[in-house]
């Protein structure tokens, strides 16, 4: 359950905003679970990986093929004529069989179930693109569209990038780290003793899965070094992993660093790529102490120095260090410290006059700084935090930062004018529509944009925009109109309330409600739909939902999500009460929110049924025991049972090290607890799950056995930590619904 892990489950699984719309006769065409999983998919041609060219003449995308939702193809826009094309078509090219190493990547970055072309790198001159394709490394050629090989090897090449002047592509291939000219074709290993627990080049496994750094080398902006991290896991503890499918069992030895067991130790070199054979790289000294997280590694613009993150064991603490790459030397630019814990980001930038712009959470809330000599200056502030700095105009002196200043529930691109000579810092200002939810990308110099867009009655859409948000062009408007693959089922469409509940303590929480169409005095049963965890928030926002949703309310099922304390969004404060004590204040939370259903005339308080998936999952095994009697039915999908068995960066940040306390862990397991489960459950989980290992399920099912207890359990073989495929998910999801159809005596055919 890592920050990307965690928005991804909840976008599959978790009820969001639906689309509001005029009241209107339900659509003919009935919304089918084969439909919602089928292809096209039903919220129309959304892209991924939106970027714009170093020169800003094309805006490149990933979109899916209308014929499989799930293979991707390069395209791009012109931002002049608004004319699109395809750049790389994913069938004409590649073939191979990826490995296991890079199945598990795309698993952490969420697009395990993806094909096709998973991302792409631009050349810095914008005359070409990097593409990765299944195991091997392409170059297609913007101006004409060829496609150029430049590996083809039984091996997987890995973590690919082209130099910041575009002479070379670096890569990973075999734990070691490889130049390739891009003139001649050559290629030559950096490294050689990579092998066994060490390699070169590439992200540990905690920092893929748990500090959002996919990184391990970094070329400094004139293409003379490189920063390459060395890990070693010799120390990190082998775990077996069954990859249990339907044609058999592949048993993988792979490293996990368990809550409280050694995590890998990760060194900094830097390499001179001209450098004589034989020279030695200079090694960056991280400190006396080995048991840390190198966090975060960036270059200044001049490629006179290396700043680098470096985060303690137990994560109070975060340090930014400034090494001269001739030396190894460091000094501290700043530090960072909480009584609990010290979220990470990537909003460190450094600008050409030297100073540094970094956010906070200092005052509970993330907000921007500046250094400038010597000092820290607070640039904004407010009861509310910033999610993410978009990019900078260096030229206008503007910084460009997502955020939800006027609520939580939306999500908006902010410009605000850093402090000048005499002057201080402007108020931000909002360059995007109110009423929806907006993600952004923008080029080098910040002043072009591709947002994204989403509301209530608008499934996403991206546009290009000017850096004072006006619209450009349109990349993709994806109107429901004509043959969009929602237009059928436009009129049927349920919107969902929005509103504040108190917690026990006074604390507002957002909720988001789905109500059926029922006749006056119709009462109908309801679905609580869970998250809870940190690092995902709001479930209760105004976007784009999940069209399982509303295959349940039409169906004639309430569908209700809160967001509980501990939920990314709020704020520091509003994530801090966790600590050392996951399971308690979010249960009292969402207890709120199922009283309130409960109280309604409309809802049938007999029949309150409960869905989570990872953390989720949790919750409802930890809601069940906590409040027997409370829901008529609850289906657990991949829930951690024994903290102690997920992992050291994840677990001890809330938890603390069970080495040396395990008493955190043991009020927060769900094994200690399961006594107390008396209603009818449903355990869901997938049989090659490598992030909450099926151990946590098996050892649940034994504790329960054990103890006499009836519940059901459904596995999915060869399935990772989310359910991919259109049959599996149909199976999933229809399996969900007879649980409940079973338990609750729910309403079986779609309501009119």
């Amino acid at each position: 359950m890592s920050q990307r892990r965690r928005r991804s489950l909840a976008a599959l699984l978790v009820v969001v905003a639906c689309a509001a719309m005029p009241p209107a006769a339900w659509s003919r065409e009935p919304l089918t679970l084969e439909r919602i999983m089928g292809s096209p998919a039903l919220s129309g041609p959304v892209p991924r990986g939106l970027a714009l060219s170093p020169d800003g003449k094309l805006a490149t995308l990933l979109e899916p093929r209308a014929d499989d939702r799930d293979r991707y193809d390069l395209w791009a826009l012109d931002t002049a004529t608004g004319i699109k094309r395809m750049l790389v078509d994913s069938t004409k090219f590649g073939g191979g069989e990826v490995s296991e190493e890079e199945k598990m990547r795309r698993e952490r970055a969420r697009v395990g179930g993806t094909r096709g072309v998973i991302s792409y790198a631009w050349a810095p001159d914008a005359t070409s693109i990097l593409v990765p394709l299944d195991g091997d490394l392409y170059v297609a050629n913007v101006a004409d569209g060829a496609v150029r090989q430049l590996t083809e090897t039984p091996q997987t090449e890995l973590d690919a990038k082209i130099s910041p002047r575009g002479t070379s592509v670096s890569f990973v291939r075999d734990q070691n780290l490889f130049l390739l000219d891009l003139s001649t074709g050559a290629e030559r290993a950096l490294t050689t003793d990579g092998g066994g627990a060490v390699s070169w080049g590439s992200a540990e496994f905690v920092a893929q899965e748990e500090m959002d750094r996919r990184e391990g080398h970094w070329w400094s902006p004139d293409d003379s070094r490189l920063v390459v991290a060395r890990v070693d896991e010799s120390d990190v503890r082998m775990v077996p992993r069954a990859a249990i499918g339907a044609d058999g069992t592949r048993v993988f030895e792979q490293r996990y660093p368990r809550a409280g067991t050694p995590n890998a130790r990760v060194e900094l070199f830097v390499f001179d790529p001209a450098a004589p054979a034989g020279r030695a790289p200079v090694k960056l000294d991280l400190g006396p102490d080995p048991d840390i997280y190198m966090a975060r590694v960036d270059w200044t613009p001049d490629s006179k120095a290396i700043l680098v993150q470096r985060q303690s064991r137990d994560q109070k603490r975060l340090d930014l260090l400034r090494f001269d790459p001739a030396t190894g030397a460091a000094t501290t630019e700043l530090t960072e410290t909480s009584p609990t814990w010290v979220n990470l980001s990537d909003d460190l930038r450094i600008l050409r006059d030297g100073r540094l712009l970094w956010t906070s959470e200092r005052d509970g809330f993330r907000h921007l700084f500046v250094k400038r000599n010597g000092t820290l200056e607070q640039v904004t502030s407010g009861p509310w935090g910033i999610d993410r700095i978009v990019g900078i105009d260096e030229m206008q002196g503007t910084v460009f930062f997502m955020a939800g200043i006027e609520t939580p529930i939306e999500k908006h691109l902010y410009a605000v004018a850093l402090p000048a000579a005499g002057k201080p810092a402007g108020p931000p200002r909002r360059l995007t529509e109110p009423g929806g939810w907006h993600d952004a990308s923008m080029d080098k110099t910040g002043t072009r944009v591709l947002v994204t867009r989403s509301t209530p009655t608008q499934p996403p859409q991206t546009y290009l925009a000017a850096a004072d948000g006006k619209r450009i062009a349109w990349i993709e408007e994806n109107r429901i109109a004509g043959d969009h693959p929602y237009a059928p089922f436009l009129a049927g469409h349920i919107a969902p309330d929005f509103g504040t509940l108190a917690a026990d303590d006074g604390t507002p929480l957002h909720y988001s409600h789905l109500r059926p169409t029922l006749s006056p005095g119709e009462k109908a049963p309801a679905l609580v739909i869970v998250y809870g965890g940190p690092g995902v928030g709001p479930l209760a926002a105004r976007r784009w939902g999940n069209a399982v949703s509303q295959w349940f309310v039409r169906r004639g099922w309430h569908v209700f999500s809160l967001d509980n304390r501990g939920t990314s969004g709020r704020g520091k404060a509003f994530e801090d009460p966790i600590h050392l004590k996951m399971g308690d204040v979010e249960v009292r939370d969402q207890k709120v929110g199922v009283d309130w259903l409960r109280a309604r005339a409309d809802v049938d308080a007999e029949k309150i049924a409960v869905h989570g998936w990872s953390y989720g999952g949790t919750m409802v095994l930890r809601l069940l025991a906590a409040h027997p009697g409370l829901f008529a039915a609850g289906a657990a999908g991949a829930p951690v049972t024994d903290w102690s068995l997920y992992d050291t960066h994840y677990t001890e940040r809330y938890l603390g090290n069970p080495a040396v306390d395990k008493a955190p862990y043991e009020r927060s397991g769900v094994l200690g607890v399961t006594e107390s489960i008396a209603d009818p459950l449903l355990v869901i989980h997938g049989m090659a799950d490598d992030n909450v290992v099926f151990e946590n399920t098996t050892a649940l099912v034994a504790r329960m056995q054990k103890d006499g207890q009836l519940f059901e359990v459904m596995i999915y073989p060869g399935q990772t930590h989310g359910i991919a495929g259109a049959p599996d998910r149909i199976h999933l999801w229809r399996t969900i619904a007879d649980f409940f159809d079973r338990r609750l005596g729910a309403p079986e055919a779609p309501r009119r």
